[in-house]
């Protein structure tokens, strides 16, 4: 019980991280799994659900206030309800992402009711400002995310409550061994499209020459991600220094 009030609030300070001030990142999958696997004493569970979220969720944004797939959410619950399999990180981690990614879309439904609950909040912000008080429009400000809150922080701990009963028992006997083992190549494959999505968001044509470098460290030196992450660091940065000497410096009239 204690385990799922908190991974509720965590549910709900994630989405707050989403929405307001950004404190943590809590609102990425790869934090909110890792927080999650803190709390029930699982970080390298946690993790790698996470992280396998994150990958899928890069590029995925928010355009015009479109509702996208609760990652982040999907990554605590799938992370509580898999810790529960039997067979170690490599019978669990199949079971989380199997979990987390519907739970992730079915939760995208719960977008329209916390937008409508708002507008209360919006409508007696309205009021106070005819009323000329600032401190009840500051107060719906803060309060306002009391909805949202709510509609990620109860369904992950009614999700999250039952990982202590039979119910994740009777699912993980309830899925086919073919599904698992499929859930293992897409986990595989997700971070590729996750990776597509955000390359359509970059200027790759104009620094194509980034690709290559990139599959020469992986393909031929096996530099891990994070290597190859802090080589592009390197690069941008003599990128950015080489740019500003080109900038000619402002004539002084004397």
């Amino acid at each position: 019980m204690f385990e799922a009030l908190l991974l509720g609030l965590l549910s709900a300070a994630c989405i707050y991280d989403v929405l307001g001030p950004t404190l943590l990142y809590a609102g990425r999958p790869l934090i909110a799994g890792s927080l999650a696997g803190l709390i029930i004493g699982h970080l390298t569970l946690g993790m790698a659900v996470g992280g396998t979220l994150e990958l899928t969720a890069l590029g995925v944004y928010t355009y015009g206030g479109a509702s996208t797939p609760d990652y982040q959410t999907g990554a605590i619950v799938g992370t509580a309800l898999a810790a529960h399999v039997v067979g170690g990180l490599i019978a669990q981690v199949p079971v989380g992402i199997a979990i987390g990614l519907p739970a992730a879309i079915l939760l995208t439904s719960l977008d329209p009711v916390a937008r409508t609950l708002t507008t209360l909040w919006i409508h007696r912000a309205d009021t106070y400002v005819d009323e000329g008080s600032s401190r009840g429009v500051t107060w719906m400000h803060w309060t306002a995310f009391i909805p949202w809150g709510l509609s990620r922080g109860i369904p992950a701990f009614l999700a999250t409550l039952a990982a202590g009963t039979s119910v994740v028992i009777n699912v993980e006997h309830a899925i086919p061994a073919g599904f698992t083992n499929g859930m293992t190549l897409v986990g595989g494959m997700l971070p590729a499209v996750g990776f597509a999505m955000l390359l359509t968001i970059m200027p790759v044509k104009r620094f194509w020459f980034m690709l290559p470098i990139g599959f020469v460290l992986f393909a031929y030196l096996s530099v891990p991600l994070v290597g190859i992450a802090l080589v592009g660091v390197g690069i941008a940065a003599i990128y950015m220094r080489l740019q500003s000497s080109n900038v000619e410096a402002p004539k002084l009239n004397v």
